[in-house]
């Protein structure tokens, strides 16, 4: 029991570090723009598909950045895309921006985005070049907050999701997935020097990814963040996370949405980053709580400790809810609860299995041969040059 009780105490003692360094990261202060010139222009890329809940209010602040110089491109795949009527409609009312709506679906790759986005990227006007989700909320200060990230020895600028405005129980269980769980491990990863990529948001440098090969080495991959991370790690640079992340604002969710959504990203993790795969099942608070409870139930440990562990665990990650100003939800501790009795579950699925479905496309994370991967990358090449020649 000594052992038991020792790995408890560790876990937890790893867990109180793990929530203040991302309580301190969550909270830093804004600091001058890294980028040597100061501000220079940014294209914006908004792949788009579909009416996403909050999508107006999210499109919608892609014109509101308070930034000098940039422009917007929004790009979607196909013509009778829902949201296309939207699209032009904010475009119409803001001529002082910039902004273009490119359609067209470009084969490519596996990853539907991908193939939506390449388009955007030939297209863009500028050699900084954030690529963000349509279900991103951007800040007035989203770009600045980018650049001054983009410190010596940085190849790309990223920011986990934080979901905010819950509506219903399973958009506060994925809250509960994405802030204090996900989105603080990840801002631990890259105060530790390792971060890791998100594709929810992208800030490029265009010259910096020509001489790693290109927007074409994206698609080496099922997920274009894993491939952007390897292959800024590649470069001998590193991949950082900004400061105080950016929302996204979730709405009403369905537990079969939330399972499967987290299911994608956890095969995508164990087929890309198996040896940081590997020990997510000890992340969260299953393993420590059935411990806990192991030791009061044979006595080794009484009644008050265990709760105080509970408390302790469970009340450290609400309060870093509450000082990064994340959601604490009326059914907060519920959700943490639920989420941590189905981390086991969900990494034994991801374990096993090798399929999901993304935006209605059957994919699997299975990695393709290698002589597909080389006649990707120059077809990939082939038709980004195309597609640069056609917007000169």
């Amino acid at each position: 029991m000594g052992i038991l009780a020792a790995f408890c105490v560790f876990a937890l003692a790893v867990h109180l570090a793990s929530l203040t360094a991302a309580g301190i990261k969550a909270k830093a202060r804004r600091r001058p723009t890294a980028v040597s010139g100061g501000r220079p222009p940014v294209t914006v890329l908004r792949p788009v598909c579909g009416l996403e809940n909050n999508v107006e209010a999210t499109l919608g602040s892609t014109f509101d950045l308070a930034y000098p110089d940039y422009e917007i491109v929004f790009c979607a795949a196909t013509v009778d895309d829902p949201v296309l009527p939207l699209v032009r409609r904010l475009i119409a009312a803001h001529p002082e921006r910039p902004a273009r709506l490119l359609v067209g679906d470009d084969r490519i790759s596996q990853n539907p985005k991908l193939n939506n986005v390449v388009k955007g990227w030939a297209a863009a006007r500028h050699d900084w070049i954030a690529m963000v989700d349509s279900n991103v909320l951007m800040a007035p200060d989203f770009i600045d907050r980018s650049l001054e990230r983009w410190t010596d020895g940085t190849g790309l600028v990223c920011s986990p999701p934080i979901g905010i405005a819950p509506d219903g129980f399973f958009a506060e269980l994925e809250c509960a997935w994405l802030n204090a769980f996900q989105a603080r491990w990840q801002l631990v990863a890259d105060m530790a020097g390792f971060g890791f990529a998100q594709g929810k948001s992208m800030m490029w440098n265009r010259p910096m990814l020509d001489r790693a090969g290109g927007i074409a080495r994206l698609a080496a991959e099922v997920a274009e963040d894993a491939a952007a991370t390897k292959i800024v790690r590649g470069a001998g640079l590193s991949v950082r996370l900004v400061d105080r992340p950016y929302p996204q604002p979730l709405g009403r969710r369905t537990a079969g949405e939330v399972w499967r959504r987290q299911l994608r990203w956890a095969r995508l993790r164990r087929a890309s980053f198996p040896l940081f795969f590997a020990p997510e099942i000890l992340a969260g608070g299953a393993l420590p709580m059935a411990g806990a409870v192991t030791l009061g139930t044979l006595g080794f440990w009484d009644g008050s400790t265990v709760a105080a562990f509970a408390a302790l665990w469970y009340g450290a990650e609400m309060i870093l809810n509450r000082v990064s100003g994340w959601p604490n939800t009326a059914h907060g501790l519920t959700a943490m609860l639920v989420r941590d009795l189905a981390l086991p579950v969900l990494w034994l699925a991801a374990l096993t299995g090798n399929g999901f479905v993304w935006r209605g496309n059957a994919m699997s994370v299975s990695d393709p041969a290698p002589g597909r991967l080389v006649a990707t990358r120059q077809r990939v090449k082939a038709r980004i040059r195309e597609l640069a020649d056609s917007f000169r």
